[in-house]
């Protein structure tokens, strides 16, 4: 599916916007990291605490202050019908396990669509106070700064990340069996427990490959155009075309994608 026409001066106008909303919204979270939280459970063992609520209307109000026609789709429950093509997509605390816990790797991501293709995006790590953000057409960068994949040809000496969606206990595909047999041809495989993150570690070639499967839109909406503006290549497992609907996600630094794509693929029995 082709790219909708938007000028670059408009996506440059969108990402400094998102920048600004996801650096107010991560010094909410970097307050909090240390403080003791109430946390409930959505499910048996996904936590929600009180500063991803408080992140999400942060930037929620931001958006209808700026953009009141714009739609919103927020992992805690914010979502609005838009008026116009744009729908803002947000994971206001990606790894909220490790924020829980307080392991020092979660971050806020948000992405906008337009007429159902991701045009821009920001991935903010309040504790490495790094913000990774993309446009369409304007390329990928690291606090202002140009970043690209890494160029790793070999599966035996790239490291990956991976992920465990929350229904691994009773989900029949779980991805266990794929880690197993990952682990046998890569040089390591990482488990951050953010994908947003891992996403971004990827874009600047922290990182030269990652799957997983059962994710959310605001789980990749942001790190999806930061990859593929850094040079990176994101489908499905088979290759087929993704979008931030879908059950399974590869990307990699393009270089690996057909090794990476084999194994995952490999007679995967059901």
């Amino acid at each position: 599916m082709s790219k909708p026409a938007i000028s670059k001066k408009e996506v440059r106008a969108l990402v400094t916007f998102a920048s600004e909303a996801a650096y107010g919204a991560g010094a909410i979270l970097k307050e909090g990291f240390r403080k003791n939280k109430a946390i409930r459970y959505k499910g048996r063992i996904d936590p929600v605490t009180e500063f991803d609520l408080r992140s999400e209307k942060f930037i929620v109000s931001k958006i209808k202050s700026r953009y009141p026609d714009h739609g919103l789709l927020a992992e805690e429950g914010s979502e609005r019908e838009q008026t116009s093509e744009f729908r803002w997509v947000i994971d206001p605390l990606d790894g909220t396990v490790n924020y829980a816990h307080r392991f020092p790797i979660y971050c806020v991501s948000i992405g906008l669509e337009m007429s159902g293709q991701i045009v821009a995006g920001v991935v903010y790590d309040p504790e490495r106070d790094e913000l990774f953000s993309a446009g369409q057409n304007i390329g990928a960068s690291l606090n202002g700064k140009k970043i690209v994949v890494s160029d790793e040809p070999k599966l035996e000496r790239a490291l990956l990340a991976t992920g465990f969606a929350y229904n691994i206990k009773k989900a029949k595909r779980n991805n266990l069996g794929l880690f197993a047999r990952m682990s046998k041809k890569a040089q390591g495989i990482r488990r951050p427990g953010s994908a947003a993150m891992d996403l971004c570690w990827l874009a600047s070639g922290r990182l030269d490959g990652f799957w997983e499967l059962y994710l959310h839109p605001w789980d990749t909406a942001a790190g999806l155009i930061i990859v593929e503006e850094a040079g990176g290549k994101v489908t499905q497992f088979d290759g087929s075309a993704y979008d931030i609907t879908s059950d399974e996600i590869l990307a990699s630094n393009d270089k690996l994608h057909r090794q990476l794509q084999r194994v995952l693929c490999h007679k995967q029995k059901r």
